[in-house]
Formats: C-alpha cells, sequence, structure tokens
C-alpha cells in the first residue's frame, strides 16, 4: 500500500529546504513514506516527521529532519524548536521546526552538516572545491 502525501507541494518552506538540499552535489529529491527526502547515495534531509507521544502521532509538518555530528546532535537536543522523530530518533536523527523565526543561514549550515554525515566522500570532495572556488577557504580550512 502506498504512503499518502503528507506534504502540501506548494508550502512554501519546503521550497526553501529544497533548493538548499539540491545545492549539494549529487543530491536528488524522492519522496518516502508520504514525505519528500533529499540524498545522495543516502538520505540527508527529510521534510517533516512525527513524534508518538501517549500512543498518539504527532505531526511536524513545517520541520526538516536530520544526521548531526554527535557535538551537533546534543546542542540541539537541548532546544525546545527540535525533536526526537520517531523511528529515525533513536538512529541519531533530529527534527528541526521552522518558524517565521528561522535562520536560514543555519538551516543551511545544519543541512550540510547531515550532508557530510552521509554523502560519499567523493561528493564531500566535490563540495569543498566549489567552496574554495567560491573564495570561501575558511570553511574548507574548518573541516
Amino acid at each position: 500500500m502506498e504512503h499518502p502525501l503528507m506534504f502540501d507541494p506548494d508550502d512554501p518552506l519546503l521550497h526553501r529546504i529544497r533548493a538548499i538540499a539540491l545545492s549539494f552535489p549529487g543530491a536528488a529529491e524522492k519522496v518516502s513514506h508520504g514525505r519528500p527526502t533529499f540524498y545522495t547515495t543516502k538520505v540527508f534531509v527529510y521534510y517533516g516527521a512525527s513524534i508518538k507521544i501517549d500512543g498518539e502521532w504527532i505531526q511536524h509538518p513545517e520541520s526538516f529532519v536530520i544526521h548531526p555530528d554527535d557535538a551537533e546532535l546534543a546542542a540541539l537536543e537541548a532546544e525546545e524548536r527540535c525533536y526526537r522523530p520517531g523511528y529515525l530518533g533513536p538512529s541519531g536523527w533530529i527534527g528541526v521546526d521552522l518558524t517565521d523565526d528561522t535562520d536560514w543561514a543555519e538551516v543551511r549550515e545544519l543541512i550540510e552538516a547531515s550532508y557530510r554525515e552521509t554523502a560519499p566522500v567523493r561528493l564531500i570532495a566535490e563540495l569543498d572545491a566549489r567552496s574554495l572556488a567560491d573564495g570561501d577557504p575558511e570553511a574548507h580550512a574548518e573541516r
């Protein structure tokens, strides 16, 4: 049985997440379990998720789910805007709710960190080369 779509294709927040995610080398989009997912050989960001509280699924439709490194995961867990999504949370994934106050530069950084956790080495090298070509040597030096 096919999952129903759990997102609005015209959602402007989805369009912003999509633009960020698809800007990374080798990135593509597919719908999985009713939600947009962005991947290379592995998924690096989902749009929307849910959590189970007292036996009921609570939707977080305007959020994104990433797989950060352990240090970033610990920092994000302390924030109210973040949640551990059902099924994915135990594997190190975390959801971040989007609001009117969302810092889109931070969203890009978080998605990039997740990309770096999941993408093949050759695509990360391509991203680093692109950063250097764009005149961003500090971004490359931090890695």
